[in-house]
């Protein structure tokens, strides 16, 4: 019984490629070869072809598998590598034919990320992928693996290699994930505390070798590592800096995104795309100068869209200094820009993405002018943070005025915190614009005025005057009807009445 075993891999690689005619969203030659590249491998051949569907047993068919093989013994190679998603059968059958290693390109992706790996988490978020995607190859892949071990002493109930393989497969799958779990909770405080602390987070998305990195070291001015190749930056990097008119954010270079990216790889890394779903505006970097521009488009929004995104997006057109574009903001709404063209190797547009930014994160910009308080050091101080300061004097008495511009919403929520009445700095009209307009319940009341002690004083004699008792008749009295068991003697004061307007001929004597 011949048993079938994997072959070492290599450097030397035969390259395969088919129009499938039956494919919407067929794969790019030029960008496979991009992605050879960044393996790390020699292209020794390329291989093409034309089919309507794939071939069940072999992809290719059987004549397009012979010349494959055929190659792979004329230039000595190592691994051929297929610019196509292979079932494990087919992958088996290549590699018995080829008599060489074949790894398809979800695996060659696979293998630049393992490549690309640094940090702790990128690591096992790489072999996660790998392992998942190796759980698929166990069965079908290896024949021998099938069978127990024969012999005396061996025989009975027991386990088969594939088995024993699927076992500490997912053993180690369990542990990746629990240990990914706890760098998610990890990244959750982190996330936590800079929303606590009102910080805002820019996150640059985008196709592979857009300029990512680029445009991440202009903005921070830094020097992380960019190259132009696929999956340059694998780990995603933070860094906080000062944006004109928004103030502290974090900006965040996240991995970039391929057409038909491996399911393995999005599952895997969705702590890293964590940080994309969490962020307050998402830049999508775009490769102007790309002929395949439109698809790359694409292809980012339905990974965006698979993992659920719901962040603001403004679309940067990287790499003008190549097509030629001037720097421009294209605006889909007045004060709401969608789309900006920079350069950012050659430095061009910048300001423009600084202030489309602004924009969006912040509001519509006005233009205000500020009578600066002796007093409010701190305050002044938070403009000149923001970088919103356009032009600085000082009027006869000695106070600074401040040309500036931001949004109203941001000018009120700073002299709210600096606790300083708008009408205080600001010209009548322009403090209207940023109080708030109370509403006809919020209206403060109008009490009347309290009446002073001579006000009392007048009215209590009106009162005396309207009730004397000189003006009180006894033929005003009903003597017939008079009762005088009706009267309560007890409650009578002799005070309330005065003798001398009472007439006592008035009154009868038998009553």
């Amino acid at each position: 019984m011949e048993y079938f075993g994997r072959h070492e891999g290599g450097e030397r690689a035969i390259l395969v490629h088919l129009d499938i005619r039956y494919l919407k969203d067929p794969d790019d030659l030029e960008e496979f070869k991009l992605l050879v590249d960044s393996a790390g491998a020699q292209q020794l051949g390329i291989i093409t072809g034309s089919r309507q569907t794939p071939d069940a047993k072999y992809f290719v068919g059987t004549g397009k598998a012979e010349e494959i093989a055929a190659q792979v013994e004329l230039h000595k190679a190592d691994i051929v590598l297929f610019n196509h998603s292979l079932s494990p059968s087919q992958q088996r059958n290549l590699e018995r034919v080829c008599q060489c290693r074949v790894l398809d390109r979800t695996g060659l992706i696979l293998d630049i990320f393992a490549q690309r790996a640094r940090t702790y988490e990128g690591k096992l978020q790489v072999e996660l992928a790998q392992l998942n995607h190796l759980s698929t190859r166990l069965v079908r892949g290896w024949t021998h693996l099938e069978r127990q071990k024969g012999g005396i002493g061996l025989r009975g109930p027991g386990e088969t290699q594939l088995e024993t393989d699927r076992r500490l497969l997912q053993v180690r799958v369990n542990q990746l994930k629990i240990r990914l779990e706890r760098v998610k909770q990890t990244r959750a405080q982190g996330r936590a505390k800079r929303q606590k602390s009102d910080v805002l987070t820019i996150s640059l998305v985008g196709y592979t070798n857009a300029g990512k990195s680029s445009l991440f070291n202009r903005l921070v001015d830094e020097n992380i590592y960019a190259a132009n190749q696929l999956f340059a930056t694998l780990d995603p990097t933070l860094r906080r800096l000062d944006w004109h008119g928004v103030g502290r954010v974090v900006l965040v270079d996240t991995v970039g995104f391929v057409r038909h990216l491996p399911h393995e790889l999005i599952e895997s890394f969705h702590a890293t795309l964590e940080e994309t779903l969490e962020a307050d505006l998402l830049l999508h970097v775009i490769d102007s100068s790309s002929p395949d521009m439109h698809e790359q488009i694409v292809a980012v929004k339905d990974v965006l869209a698979e993992i659920g995104n719901k962040v603001p997006v403004l679309n940067v057109y990287n790499k003008i200094d190549l097509t030629g574009e001037p720097a421009q903001i294209n605006y889909s709404a007045p004060d709401k820009p969608s789309r900006v063209y920079v350069s950012a190797k050659a430095d061009l547009g910048m300001s423009m993405l600084h202030t489309a930014v602004q924009q969006l994160l912040t509001g519509k910009l006005d233009t205000f002018e500020l009578t600066v308080p002796f007093n409010a050091g701190n305050f002044k101080n938070e403009l000149y943070r923001l970088d919103v300061v356009e032009q600085e004097t000082y009027d006869e008495h000695g106070h600074e005025v401040l040309i500036i511009r931001l949004p109203r919403e941001k000018l009120q929520q700073l002299l709210g915190e600096a606790n300083i009445q708008a009408a205080a700095v600001l010209s009548p009209e322009q403090a209207a614009l940023v109080t708030p307009k109370l509403e006809a319940f919020e209206q403060p009341q109008v009490l009347a005025q309290p009446l002073e002690d001579s006000d009392y004083l007048a009215a209590e004699d009106l009162a005396m005057d309207n009730l004397e008792g000189n003006d009180f008749e006894a033929d005003d009295l009903d003597v017939d009807n008079f009762d005088v068991d009706d009267f309560d003697v007890d409650d009578l004061e002799l005070d309330d009445l005065k003798v001398n307007d009472f007439k006592a001929d008035n009154l009868e004597a038998d009553k």
